[in-house]
């Protein structure tokens, strides 16, 4: 079964919808886009890229108004109150099913909708939209995979299973981000505690669904999960070069992680597959690929 990265949250600035939105924003795809006059609106969004971004809001000199990004500033975030884009992305969802896709990792799916007064993620609205992409799917492509990608504390991100009372009717998968450092913490602390604790802090799941666990994936290290007494640690144990650190995490592969100690990475892969949740191996860990921290 192949299953896909689709990024439901936003688009490249280059994208043609996007172009199209700077140069006629009276035009059909004028309001694809969150455009404001001013970069007032939504304080309470956090900024997710502190290390690049210093607001979620960027000019635009064509358009000559801001437009809202979760991530970095090419990355525009699309505009799910417009209908429009709803019935684009359904569309493109069906488009890649229609090839034969068995199923999709959604991206960055806390952040879909935005509103005043909140944090902007995990709305009401983010997950009346995803159940109605579930039941389209449901509908025309039975035995579909959606895989949440939803980096939040795992009271949170159940929710992204949907209704426990029937069975989940949101996302089948959900990564599960916060155990991922721990398994780390817990090695070089030669402590269970760090993972144990918060596997029983996290919530039961619809006996249908499934958390995706890993040791490693395309971004950082993410360290957003921890406290900061953790990140500090973490970053003392596996990224003493600055080099190292990326945002808030570590931009390094699992082999350098660990040394490129073969044991090391034999016994962080045993702990994986024992915890509960389906293992995702990160492409090139199986074969002890190694990064270059003086890129990028």
């Amino acid at each position: 079964r192949v299953i896909i990265d689709f990024v439901m949250n936003h688009t490249s600035d280059q994208h043609p919808w996007f172009q199209e939105s700077r140069n006629n924003p009276d035009g059909p795809y004028g309001d694809y886009y969150m455009w404001a006059d001013d970069d007032k609106q939504y304080q309470d969004a956090r900024i997710i890229f502190v290390d690049t971004e210093a607001s979620n809001w960027t000019f635009d000199p064509v358009r000559e108004q801001y437009f809202f990004h979760r991530f970095f500033s090419h990355q525009p975030d699309l505009n799910y109150e417009n209908p429009a884009v709803q019935e684009e992305i359904l569309a493109a969802l069906r488009f890649w099913l229609d090839l034969g896709i068995d199923g999709f990792r959604l991206d960055a799916v806390p952040y879909l909708y935005a509103e005043e007064g909140t944090n902007c993620e995990n709305l009401p609205a983010t997950h009346e939209f995803l159940r109605r992409v579930r039941r389209e799917i449901d509908a025309m492509y039975p035995d579909t995979v959606l895989l949440a990608e939803a980096n939040q504390w795992p009271e949170d991100v159940v929710d992204y299973f949907g209704d426990y009372r029937n069975g989940g009717d949101e996302c089948h998968m959900a990564f599960h981000f916060p155990v991922m450092p721990r398994i780390f913490m817990a090695v070089r602390r030669e402590s269970r505690y760090p993972v144990s604790e918060i596997l029983a802090k996290t919530p039961a799941i619809p006996s249908n669904c499934q958390w995706g666990i890993f040791l490693r994936n395309h971004d950082e290290l993410t360290l957003e999960m921890v406290t900061d007494e953790e990140r500090d640690y973490m970053w003392a144990e596996y990224a003493k070069d600055p080099r190292m650190r990326a945002n808030i995490g570590i931009r390094r592969r699992l082999a350098p992680l660990l040394d490129n100690d073969r044991d090391t990475i034999e016994l962080f892969t045993a702990l994986l597959l024992s915890l509960p949740g389906s293992p995702i191996l990160y492409y090139g860990d199986e074969i002890g690929m190694g990064d270059n921290i003086w890129l990028g």
